[in-house]
């Protein structure tokens, strides 16, 4: 939380009792959270938040470059999720099946991102990689011809389902 109130305090931005625990759900949650999951998360923290002061705090943080939004391949359709962007660079590997979601870090990721600056001559100051396919439950589900579940609620992009295999 340091080095976000430093990053703020840098643009002229308060860190109040809000943002911070906006930040800290974001942060902490290791999901990725739509708004409304956010507003619910926090009014826990602190019942006189407002859904305004939620969408206002995450675009200002947007903004500020401490958070990232994502669509995660629009998924659940036209929903965007936040992450702070003080993690390591990373992929999001999603299945168009179920909805899981798996960060995957690693050394392609760092080696793609040096061939483009080479070879195109970027500056590159951020960058987001997505990937769709099907987990291994889904593989193995669509290999027997039956169906898995189609996403809901357990199996969104805000909490990745756990597979019995």
């Amino acid at each position: 939380m340091r080095n976000t109130r430093a990053t703020l305090e840098e643009r002229g931005i308060r860190l109040t009792k809000q943002r911070k625990i906006l930040l800290e759900i974001i942060d902490q949650s290791g999901a990725h959270l739509d708004a409304e999951k956010l507003y619910q998360l926090a009014t826990e923290r602190d019942p006189k938040l407002n859904r305004v002061t939620v969408y206002r705090t995450l675009k200002l943080l947007k903004e500020s470059g401490l958070v990232d939004e994502l669509d995660l391949m629009h998924f659940e359709g036209d929903q965007h999720y936040y992450e702070t962007r003080m993690k390591q660079e990373h992929a999001h590997v999603i299945c168009l099946q179920c909805g899981r979601i798996e960060e995957y870090f690693g050394e392609p990721l760092r080696a793609m991102r040096q061939q483009i600056q080479e070879s195109l001559g970027f500056e590159i100051v951020a960058a987001r990689t997505e990937v769709g396919g099907y987990c291994p439950h889904c593989q193995a589900m669509r290999r027997e011809g039956a169906s898995p579940p189609v996403a809901a609620t357990a199996n969104s992009p805000v909490a990745a389902p756990s597979h019995a295999d």
